[in-house]
C-alpha cells in the first residue's frame, strides 16, 4: 500500500527572504519564542508561523518520509502564503516558492509531487502563474481559507476558478487567522493555531456549501484541511438547520451531509475517534492521509499510525490509493 502525504509543507529561503523584506506591516520575521527555531513569523504582532529546519530541506524530508514509511508527499506552501505585499511581490513570492518545488520534484521525481501557489488577490496574474505552474509539473493548488479576508466565494476570484475547473485540479483548502481575531482575543495562548484555524476552514467550505460553489465548478476537487475542522462534528446540525430554516436551502438542494461527500479531507487529526468521524461523514473514498510534517505539531508517523488501525478497505483508501486517483499518479 502506497503512502501519499498530501497535506505537507516546504518554504523556500528566497521566499522567507522576500517575506522578511517585504512582509510589513501585517506580517514580520522575529526571534522565536518556540524552541529551537530561532526566528517566527509575526502576524499583526503576534506569533503566527515558525519555520522549522525541515521547512527548507529536502533532503532532511526524504530522511523523516523514510524513517516514517511515507512513500510520496505532495507537498505545498503553508500560511501567509503570498498573500502579502503588493502585486508585484505577491506574483514574485509565488514564483519563487512555486519554482523550489519544481526543482524538487525533478531532484527526487519519485518522492516529491507539489501543490502551486497563486497571488489570488491578482486574479489576471494568478490564471498567468497557474499556467506556467502546472506546465512545471504543480499537480494541484493550495489556497487559505480565507485571502487577506477575502472570501473564497468571493467573485473577484471566479476567474480563478474557472481556470482551476478547466483543469480539474485538486485544491487544498488550509486555514489561516480568520477575520476577528483581535476582537476574539485569539493572540493569546496561540489561539488562532488551536482553535482559528479551524474556524477559518469550516467556515471557508460552508460558504462553499451553501453558496452553490460546487455546482459552479463541477471539475474541482476540494481538499479539507485538518479532516474540514469542525464540519464532520458539526453535520448534524448542518442538517438540521437546514431542514428547519429557509435561508440555508436559498441555493443548496441537498442536506448538507450529503453536500459534505462531495469534496475530501485530510487526516491530519490527532485521534482516532475524531478520524473515524471524519471517515462516517465523508466515507472512506474521500480522505487522504496527511501529516503537517514540519510544523511543530506535525505527527507524520501518528497520523499514519491512525490510519494503519482502520479496517483494510478504509486503510487502503486512505493511505494513498484515493490521493493517486484525484491527484492521478497512477
Amino acid at each position: 500500500m502506497t503512502v501519499i502525504d498530501v497535506h505537507t509543507h516546504m518554504l523556500s529561503q528566497a521566499w522567507f527572504d522576500l517575506l522578511k523584506a517585504k512582509g510589513a506591516p501585517r506580517f514580520e520575521v522575529r526571534p522565536s519564542k518556540d524552541w529551537p527555531a530561532p526566528l517566527g513569523i509575526y502576524q499583526d504582532g503576534a506569533p503566527f508561523m515558525t519555520p522549522q529546519p525541515g521547512h527548507f530541506d529536502y533532503e532532511l524530508r526524504i530522511a523523516k518520509m523514510d524513517e516514517a514509511k511515507v512513500d510520496l508527499a505532495v507537498v505545498s506552501l503553508t500560511a501567509p502564503n503570498v498573500y502579502w505585499g503588493d502585486r508585484a511581490t505577491s506574483l514574485e513570492a509565488a514564483r519563487l516558492v512555486n519554482d523550489s518545488m519544481a526543482e524538487a520534484q525533478r531532484n527526487w521525481p519519485d518522492r516529491i509531487r507539489w501543490m502551486c501557489s497563486l497571488p489570488w488577490e491578482y486574479p489576471e496574474d494568478a490564471v498567468a502563474e497557474l499556467e506556467r505552474a502546472h506546465a512545471a509539473g504543480a499537480v494541484g493548488v493550495i489556497v487559505l481559507a480565507n485571502v487577506a479576508g477575502r472570501s473564497l466565494t468571493d467573485p473577484l476570484f471566479a476567474p480563478i476558478w474557472q481556470a482551476i475547473d478547466a483543469k480539474g485540479l485538486p485544491v487544498l483548502v488550509h486555514p489561516t487567522a480568520p477575520p476577528g481575531v483581535r476582537e476574539m482575543a485569539m493572540t493569546q495562548y496561540n489561539l488562532v493555531a488551536q482553535v482559528g484555524f479551524m474556524f477559518d476552514t469550516t467556515l471557508a467550505i460552508a460558504r462553499m456549501i451553501y453558496d452553490g460553489f460546487l455546482d459552479r465548478y463541477p471539475n474541482l476537487k476540494i481538499i479539507a484541511a485538518h479532516a474540514g475542522g469542525a464540519l464532520p462534528f458539526l453535520v448534524g446540525r448542518l442538517d438540521q438547520c437546514w431542514a428547519n430554516m429557509p435561508a440555508v436551502r436559498e441555493r443548496l438542494t441537498m442536506p448538507p451531509s450529503e453536500a459534505l461527500r462531495r469534496i475530501w479531507y485530510d487526516a491530519v487529526v490527532y485521534r482516532l475517534d475524531a478520524l473515524e468521524m471524519c471517515l462516517d461523514v465523508a466515507g472512506e473514498d474521500r480522505v487522504l492521509y496527511g501529516s503537517d510534517y514540519p510544523h511543530n505539531i506535525h505527527d507524520m508517523r501518528g497520523c499514519l499510525a491512525r490510519v494503519d488501525s482502520l479496517p483494510y478497505a478504509a486503510r487502503r483508501a486512505v493511505r494513498g490509493a484515493n490521493a493517486a486517483r484525484i491527484f492521478q499518479l497512477g
